[in-house]
């Protein structure tokens, strides 16, 4: 099935702490404040004020969604399992279908979180996870999604984490045999020189996974068609699944990003930001020497460094200069004399300053145009948005931001709504999968005539923004 040794499994399966929410300990307690330490360390270098009423509090609030968001450490499998096995007459050790025994339990769509080993940077999982009973065990349904997120919520790779779930639940459950299959999507952020010079940039990348033990060993096996064709409405099908990812192929973003030529431009790393990374993942429970893990605090440093307050030129002033002198705004506006024009789905990846987590969408642009006005580009605007998205930063803020900016560029009337998946939703436990949230700012006759805003909200295509999965 995988790569796990006996010595490592029974490491994962007689972890620290029972299941389910516990209280701070005094080790708990200790390392939480070193993680806020931490915080603060790579804030500064970031060169924000750690006093600043935005985000005075976050590195508390980091803290708390990591110490969440790694509580897989903490826990047991064996004892979410073995209070929930249940006799069952009729399944003993024999493997059969219609009027057999030890038929096919499946629990679809299991929607979790885990922290990418690699970049620290949350990834989506959908799991779907199967086991055929034996020895007259069955074991409670819910159980299934409580063992997938144990090892769901620690840092992770898509194939170890399908691998340590089956282990687990078979020696555990003791069933003829576990399979699960893995739907994994992880947000592809890009540093802001990528970003320019490709506006084609995907935010995501996706894999696909499996992982079997006993009878599901063998990928050819006749059960492996049942557990597929269970899933075949839900588009997965055998061609799209990576039986095994090797052990040499990076699905993280930030591998691919550093092994090309861009990261011969990027600047020495600030030691003490490298330290402090480092020491989060110690006070995670994790090695920070660990094979996976000797370039994380390199990679997130990297990524976290693209929020820096300086880390952008660009003159606005001479923006709204230029602006103004193309726009034909004297006195009222005749509103027969003018149309709604628009830039829809430009682009923005951001950092939240609450959590220092990735939120990322699109902005959609609306403004009053007369035959006489020359407006500003696309290329301009997707620069502004770029600017003002490449700081720590909060939704309404940069939609507002936005708007101020753009407004006497563009003639004094217009709206700008942002749309964004928020990771914070995902990874803190609130666990608000595909969820996204839409912002508007108004300027002008889009602010004080409600019809005119209507029109244009109503040109925004459906579907226009996925958060993910």
């Amino acid at each position: 099935m995988g790569c796990l040794d006996e010595g490592h499994l029974n490491v994962e399966v007689e972890s620290v702490v029972s299941n389910g929410c516990v209280e701070l300990g005094l080790e708990d307690e200790t390392n939480t404040i070193a993680i806020e330490d931490a915080v603060k360390v790579l804030l500064l270098g970031l060169g924000e004020d750690i006093n600043r009423e935005g985000i005075r509090k976050t590195p508390h609030r980091v803290a708390k969604a990591l110490h969440e968001g790694t509580r897989g450490y903490r826990q047991k499998v064996k004892d979410i399992v073995q209070g929930a096995l249940f006799p069952e007459a009729g399944l003993d050790d024999r493997v059969g279908h219609a009027g057999g025994a030890g038929g096919l339990v499946l629990v679809r769509d299991l929607d979790h979180f885990s922290y990418c080993e690699s970049c620290l940077l949350p990834f989506q999982v959908k799991c779907h996870v199967g086991y055929i009973s034996s020895g007259q065990r069955v074991v409670g349904l819910s159980k299934l999604s409580r063992v997938t997120d144990v090892f769901a919520k620690r840092l992770q790779e898509p194939q170890r984490l399908a691998d340590e779930i089956c282990t687990a639940l078979h020696q555990e459950i003791k069933p003829a045999g576990v399979a699960a299959i893995i739907q994994c999507s992880h947000i592809h952020f890009p540093n802001i020189e990528s970003v320019l010079l490709d506006s084609k940039h995907q935010g995501w990348v996706k894999i696909l996974v499996s992982s079997g033990s006993g009878v599901f060993e063998n990928k050819s096996a006749d059960v492996w068609d049942d557990f597929l064709n269970l899933l075949k409405f839900r588009g997965i099908n055998r061609e799209k699944i990576q039986l095994k990812v090797p052990s040499d192929q990076c699905w993280c973003p930030s591998l691919s990003f550093l092994s090309a030529d861009a990261s011969s431009k990027i600047e020495a790393l600030n030691p003490a930001s490298v330290t402090a990374v480092a020491s989060i993942l110690k006070s995670l429970g994790e090695d920070p020497l660990r094979k996976e893990l000797a370039g994380t605090p390199g990679r997130f440093v990297k990524w976290l460094m693209n929020f820096r307050t300086c880390n952008m030129e660009m003159r606005l002033n001479s923006f709204h200069r230029n602006g103004m002198n193309s726009s034909n705004t004297n006195g009222k506006v005749d509103l027969n004399e003018k149309q709604i024009c628009s830039e829809l789905n430009l682009p923005f990846w951001s950092q939240c300053e609450h959590h220092l987590l990735p939120f990322h969408g699109v902005v959609h642009i609306g403004f009053l145009s007369s035959e006489e006005f020359n407006p500003i580009g696309k290329s301009l605007l997707q620069s502004i948005v770029h600017f003002y998205g490449f700081k720590l930063q909060v939704q309404e803020r940069l939609t507002r931001q936005i708007a101020e900016t753009i407004s006497p560029l563009l003639g004094g009337d217009v709206i700008v709504v942002v749309e964004a998946g928020h990771t914070c939703m995902i990874s803190r436990g609130i666990q608000k999968f595909g969820s996204s949230t839409a912002t508007i700012a108004a300027l002008g006759h889009f602010s004080s005539d409600s019809s005119v805003r209507a029109k244009f909200l109503q040109s925004i295509p459906s579907s226009t923004f996925s958060g993910g999965l």
